[in-house]
């Protein structure tokens, strides 16, 4: 038996930037959303113009089912794994979830996509689907599918709620705008053509106030940019 489930499309009456730095705050814990224990990070990758962010989560949450099908299973916890693309040129944000725990059992595949207004480039539009395939569980396949359809609901509708609490933390911060994303400026070939070119074995880095070379803080400021995306 498949559920589907397609919400409508909200609208949030702020940019795409701003709504993205209110989104990334939720990690890896929410106080709205408790149940979700914790959510980490196995994986980020980054196009080479910094347009597109690839991150792949893995979010523990709590077991919140009824307790007769708690206490067959034995299971406390149940895992999910979050893939989110953000395409920072095309200001979008596609997200793609499926369910780890019992995936021979059932299949959850949740996808939420933030977009830019079609009429105002300042709004953002969110809209969210999924389907629950329930193969065979426990004799209980129609209680997990009602269960599973109500909490799903109850989730969706907490959604704006999470994003309106960050923009309201950010907004009591000061933090009213973001700026969009442009492309790295390009190197100036006659800039580069000036530059004398060393031979390695004569190159040295000039040591810091600790006593660190040059070239381990340029790639320590990379790494922590990356993160902080």
């Amino acid at each position: 038996m498949v559920q589907e489930y397609q919400s409508p499309v909200s609208v949030y009456k702020h940019p795409f930037e701003l709504i993205m730095a209110a989104y990334v705050r939720r990690f890896p814990t929410c106080p709205l959303v408790p149940v979700v224990e914790d959510c980490n990070v196995l994986s980020e990758s980054q196009s080479e113009d910094g347009s597109i962010l690839v991150t792949v989560r893995r979010c523990t949450v709590s077991a919140d089912m009824p307790q007769l099908i708690k206490k067959m299973t034995g299971v406390g916890y149940l895992y999910f794994i979050q893939k989110n693309t953000l395409n920072r040129r095309e200001r979008s944000m596609h997200i793609e979830v499926t369910n780890e725990s019992f995936s021979k059992s059932l299949v959850v595949h949740e996808v939420c996509d933030y977009t830019v207004h079609p009429e105002n480039e300042d709004w953002t539009c969110f809209e969210q689907a999924a389907t629950l395939d329930i193969k065979k569980f426990f004799g209980f396949e129609r209680t997990v599918e009602k269960f599973a359809m109500k909490q799903y609901t109850m989730y969706l509708e907490k959604g704006k709620e999470i994003i309106e609490y960050y923009l309201k933390e950010m907004a009591e911060e000061g933090i009213t705008s973001m700026p969009g994303w442009s492309p790295p400026p390009l190197a100036s070939p006659v800039a580069t053509a000036m530059v004398p070119q060393l031979p390695l074995s004569t190159a040295t880095s000039v040591p810091s106030a600790n006593g660190a070379g040059q070239e381990g803080d340029c790639c320590a400021h990379g790494v922590t940019g990356l993160l902080s995306q």
